[in-house]
């Protein structure tokens, strides 16, 4: 049997930076709020973490930080993903060796590799990997989608032990369920269809919406894993709004500027993103303040 490395709402945490570099007592701080408020997981590095625009030796640190500031307390799940493999594999051996639970790894973006091609890939970090390694499915920004044969011939490997879905492809997700079932965990890459993939068997979530809503974002799942599928899908539509805000830009624009109206960071990020639009970030303010949040 293979490793579930968590179950519940794993937060894809922000990167707080600042012209200086990255502001390591904020992401402490973070980390400690995030872990009060009941959350089952931590990414760190991915593509909320803005990893595209971390130096190799600013990615590398704040792995590295992370994992010793959680000192075990949740698991901490590294983004190890990248378009060059021999930099994926070094990424992912640093997690290895400095303790982080799991890697994952995003499909390789602007290379459009085949599925033959991703076969490979994977095959290779996952050979190089002491960690259990989640893969990461997200076409909208890579340029490339993980079809169904593909999971199941990759859910072969010891190694590889869960999704991260974030094609939005129900239809095909139902398919990867029923191909991958036993072989590899599913967690929901986008707060919108969150219930709808734990209906599917779905372990959880990795999510941007719980860097705002800890406590609330994983009151969802306990209510569906205890038998409340109403009361789940009830807040699954209250969060909509809040949803549609955290991504009428790419993410993670309006996180981070919402994180900034909290107090846990600048609104600061690197080119080639810019700060939100001031309408855009009105809207966002007043989607937070009807979630209860002083902002």
């Amino acid at each position: 049997m293979k490793q579930t490395i968590f179950e519940g709402i794993a937060t894809a945490l922000i990167t707080p930076t600042n012209e200086q570099g990255v502001d390591y007592n904020q992401l402490d701080r973070l980390i400690d709020w995030q872990i009060d408020e009941g959350i089952d997981a931590l990414v760190i590095c991915g593509t909320t973490g803005e990893a595209s625009t971390l130096t190799d030796d600013e990615h590398k640190a704040v792995i590295a930080h992370s994992v010793k500031k959680v000192a075990g307390r949740v698991p901490v799940i590294a983004g190890t993903g990248s378009n060059e493999t021999a930099y994926a594999l070094e990424l992912t051996k640093h997690a290895c060796e400095v303790g982080a639970d799991a890697v994952l790894v995003v499909t390789p973006y602007y290379n459009k590799a085949t599925q033959k091609g991703l076969v490979k890939l994977f095959e290779t970090i996952a050979d190089a990997s002491t960690k259990p390694v989640i893969l990461y499915n997200v076409p909208s920004r890579t340029g490339v989608n993980i079809e169904p044969s593909t999971y199941e011939e990759l859910g072969n490997h010891p190694n590889i032990v869960a999704i991260k879905e974030a094609g939005g492809n129900i239809s095909q997700i139902v398919e990867t369920v029923t191909k991958v079932q036993g072989k590899l965990d599913l967690y929901s890459g986008n707060d919108d269809q969150i219930v709808p993939l734990l209906s599917m068997g779905g372990k959880g979530c990795i999510s941007v919406l719980s860097n705002v809503l800890p406590a609330k974002t994983r009151e969802l799942y306990t209510r569906f894993a205890n038998g409340d599928v109403k009361g789940s899908a009830s807040l699954q539509c209250e969060f909509t709004e809040l949803n549609k805000a955290l991504f009428c830009e790419v993410n993670p624009i309006p996180v981070k500027a919402a994180m900034a109206a909290m107090g846990f960071c600048e609104n600061y990020l690197r080119l080639p993103l810019t700060v939100m639009e001031e309408s855009h970030y009105e809207n966002l303010l007043e989607a937070m303040r009807r979630q209860g949040l002083n902002v």
